[in-house]
């Protein structure tokens, strides 16, 4: 979405629903959904959903909506009592980053959620829990950030870790895909290196793999065929960062990669676990 031009807000505790909503861009401008405002939908901003937030069921997306609709959450202890949340769920969304308008960034919101007491009994519901002095924490470097974006919500609107591994995949080669889409000539050698959003092996492909690999320039498309498939078999399905390296092919506004050879450079990324939706 933002490689067209649309801005995309994060998940925020105080606003977003269970989906993504549409709200206006212009700061001044009330929350509801740009339909409703009659808004045009050039002058509209994502606001992601805390269907984004790993580890959040559904029906505690839900109670949040509802108590919120009732009232605007005092603090962290106010969302977990009444939205009825468990220390699971809270630790998912400080993780996330999604309580920053609460407890302030990422680390100041574990640190909140640490010291709330979930059990749901009559006499804590009733009660507040004792507040110790909070630590002062320093801001997560950019790289630190990012990561942790990925790991919470499977992305990050503070940037992209391609990006950020440039340095390293620097021995390898690898052209951006801005590049690669702007510059190559069909039948040319060339490299890209990616996070796996999509693998596909349609039935009615004859065992060719189809792959999309993300960059913080746009999207590449590769084409592992049936041979490189079974011989590298691997890094095709194990990778979250795959490297690939093949032959440009472009006709009309058609463009692909060749897979000739796969390398897994997940250990790049630290651990991060990234969501690519696999064979659908």
């Amino acid at each position: 979405m933002r490689a067209h031009g649309v801005a995309v807000r994060p998940v925020d505790i105080t606003i977003s629903d269970w989906d993504a909503t549409l709200e206006p861009q212009a700061p001044h401008e009330a929350v509801p959904a740009c339909a409703e405002r009659a808004i045009p939908a050039g002058q509209c901003a994502v606001r992601l959903g805390l269907n984004r937030v790993g580890g959040l069921g559904e029906d505690e997306g839900r109670r949040i909506m509802a108590a919120r609709a009732q009232a605007p959450f005092a603090n962290v202890e106010d969302l977990a009592r009444r939205a009825e949340l468990d220390t699971q769920s809270l630790q998912c969304l400080a993780a996330s980053d999604a309580l920053s308008a609460l407890a302030g960034e990422r680390r100041d919101a574990i640190w909140a959620v640490a010291g709330v007491d979930t059990r749901a009994t009559p006499l804590l519901k009733a009660t507040r829990t004792v507040e110790d002095a909070e630590p002062e924490f320093e801001a997560l470097a950019l790289g630190d950030a990012v990561l942790a974006d990925y790991r919470a919500l499977g992305l990050s609107l503070k940037g992209h870790p391609l990006a950020l591994l440039r340095a390293a995949l620097a021995p390898f080669k690898v052209q951006q895909a801005a590049l690669l889409d702007a510059e190559y000539r069909p039948g040319q050698l060339a490299r890209a290196s990616g996070l796996v959003t999509h693998r596909q092996q349609p039935g009615t492909a004859k065992g060719v793999v189809f792959v999309t690999l993300e960059d913080e320039t746009g999207t590449v498309n590769v084409i592992v065929w049936p041979a490189v498939a079974a011989a590298q078999r691997k890094p095709l399905l194990a990778a979250s960062l795959l490297t690939v390296y093949g032959v440009w092919q472009r006709e009309g506004e058609v463009r692909h990669l060749i897979a000739k050879t796969l390398v897994d450079h997940t250990a790049m990324l630290q651990g991060l676990v990234t969501r690519s939706r696999d064979f659908h």
